[in-house]
């Protein structure tokens, strides 16, 4: 493994690339793959990459338990936000314009927060950086960064397995949402259990967050979108909560699922035929640019989850910003070299039109 340092851009890129031949039942599958170790000692971490050595457990899968609570609580939020869209157009244009806003801010919280940053460590932030995080985190309300950062690790770790959080291999319904509407499978539990989480124990910012996550998310996801609008430009209180708040909430919840479900099962693979996770350019748009699942899942330590920087994928140009303020630094990028061999040796071949 070499790394190209440019103190300018404060970008680690990958260099160099070995190959080793996996098999898959039958057929024998040919990967290039990074010297893991060398790179996860960089980042302090591996839980992300894919485990080849786990098996499911034979004989019958135990019985699905439904959340009760969770399908109700999912029902009437979406039953809010259909009554929010049927609102929208009698709210002001800067009740509108708020709910873009807190929906871009949610967003980073997940996207450059519990994502790129805490779940892969793909690039490192300062303090106020991970505070301003932890907070745009809590306005998005989607679990606290530490409960975020196992189950999003455990889903690489174990990709499409039992031991997936969201296993895609139990279809659209259950992947998007489902997952959250029945008890876990027992081996996402033991799995998650194993990992290893000291890193996100050691933020102390990350921890402070999960002590008081639920008045947290009480002031940020649902009191300050609401009362923003309806104190300073006398929006309807009932406007203000059911399109700032309700309404831009389940959009978002929305956007982060379909990464799980869509861009597990729409699109092409131009870096790994042999895993589920495709490019699904839609997904990026709505999901600021996560929707490079095929890229992500083959590289996950890449801080921009794409080889095309800033195209549909507005979470990297915040990253990028928050470097050229000084904010973050330390951004790891896999090298052209590197990507074109993986999709020329486990590609599905579409990158040749495209």
């Amino acid at each position: 493994l070499s790394k190209e340092f440019s103190s300018a851009s404060s970008t680690t890129t990958v260099g160099t690339v070995t190959s080793r031949v996996t098999r898959n039942g039958d057929a024998v599958m040919e990967k290039d793959l990074l010297n893991h170790e060398d790179l996860a000692g960089d980042r302090g971490m591996v839980d992300d990459i894919f485990d080849e050595t786990y098996q499911e457990k034979e004989g019958p899968k135990p019985a699905v338990r439904y959340v009760w609570r969770n399908i109700i609580l999912m029902s009437l939020l979406h039953l809010g936000a259909v009554f929010g869209l049927m609102l929208i157009p009698s709210a002001k244009i800067q009740t509108l314009a708020w709910a873009l806003l807190c929906f871009l801010v949610s967003a980073m919280g997940i996207t450059a927060g519990s994502h790129r940053l805490w779940s892969h460590r793909s690039y490192k932030a300062t303090l106020p950086l991970r505070i301003f995080l932890t907070i745009a985190n809590s306005v998005a309300f989607q679990n606290d960064i530490y409960e975020w950062v196992r189950d999003h690790r455990v889903h690489h770790k174990f990709s499409e397995t039992d031991a997936d959080p969201h296993n895609a291999k139990r279809g659209f319904f259950f992947s998007h949402i489902g997952w959250l509407l029945v008890r876990k499978h027992p081996d996402v539990i033991e799995k998650g259990q194993k990992l290893d989480l000291s890193d996100i124990k050691a933020d102390k910012v990350v921890m402070f967050q999960r002590k008081y996550y639920k008045p947290s998310v009480v002031l940020l996801c649902f009191m300050m979108p609401t009362l923003v609008p309806w104190y300073f430009w006398d929006e309807s209180i009932i406007i203000s909560f059911f399109i700032p708040a309700i309404l831009r909430y389940t959009v978002g919840l929305n956007a982060t699922w379909l990464v799980n479900s869509a861009a597990h099962m729409f699109g092409n693979r131009p870096y790994d035929r042999h895993i589920n996770p495709r490019e699904n350019p839609l997904v990026s748009l709505g999901a600021l640019g996560e929707g490079f699942h095929n890229y992500h899942h083959t590289f996950p330590y890449d801080y921009s989850t794409s080889e095309f920087g800033w195209r549909f994928n507005l979470t990297t140009a915040f990253i990028d910003l928050m470097c050229l303020l000084g904010l973050a630094s330390d951004r790891k990028k896999v090298s052209k070299e590197v990507i074109l061999a993986r999709k020329m040796r486990t590609g599905d071949g579409s990158h040749k039109s495209g």
